[in-house]
């Protein structure tokens, strides 16, 4: 069963650009964006089962040196919308 999930990002104060760019570079990212708000990178991952999510939240997202804190929404029903806006 796939498993994906959106990881919203807490980082280091002007470590934004750098945190994304190792966050994105991880196979199991799909896209990450750097966001205005509470948080400062929301990521959109996709990893084969709930172990491979632990592992990927413990042994590589954890290991960022910037990132401060996380949160993980795990996607229950994707709806697709528009393409265009």
């Amino acid at each position: 069963m796939v498993v994906e999930a959106y990881i919203l990002f807490k980082v280091s104060s002007g470590m934004e650009r750098e945190a994304c760019e190792k966050i994105v570079d991880f196979p199991e990212v799909v896209v990450a964006d750097i966001i205005y708000g509470e948080y400062d990178i929301l990521a959109r991952i996709s990893v084969q089962n709930l172990q491979m999510l632990e592992e990927f939240l413990a042994e590589k997202v954890r290991k960022v040196p910037s990132v401060i804190l996380t949160s993980t929404m795990i996607i229950a029903r994707e709806y697709k919308g528009k393409t265009r806006r």
